[in-house]
């Protein structure tokens, strides 16, 4: 039995970058050489604390913005799944 390939998802590549925007926020609290010291301190805080309370609205402004261009791209799957279902629906001017 040969089984057909879906075709490659019109928002490809929105699902790439929503990767590459959540990577940072994944591995740098991951790389614990990166903020193992105590230079430069910031009013007294050192390094390693500042730079990871750093990353939470870091990583927060990411996680959003990567949520908007998720929904954007499952909008444009379930779009091109539905014009695959009928072929006779007109297209969407955006």
């Amino acid at each position: 039995m040969s089984e057909t390939r879906p075709s490659a998802s019109p928002s490809r590549r929105l699902w790439i970058l929503i990767i590459v925007l959540l990577a940072p926020a994944v591995v740098l609290p991951l790389w614990v050489p990166l903020y193992n010291r105590t230079d430069p301190e910031l009013n007294g805080w050192p390094f390693f604390y500042w730079f990871q309370m750093a990353l939470i609205p870091f990583a927060t402004v990411l996680t959003i913005i990567a949520f908007a261009l998720s929904r954007i791209a499952d909008r444009k799957d379930r779009e091109a799944r539905d014009r695959a279902r009928d072929p006779q629906q007109p297209e969407d001017p955006r």
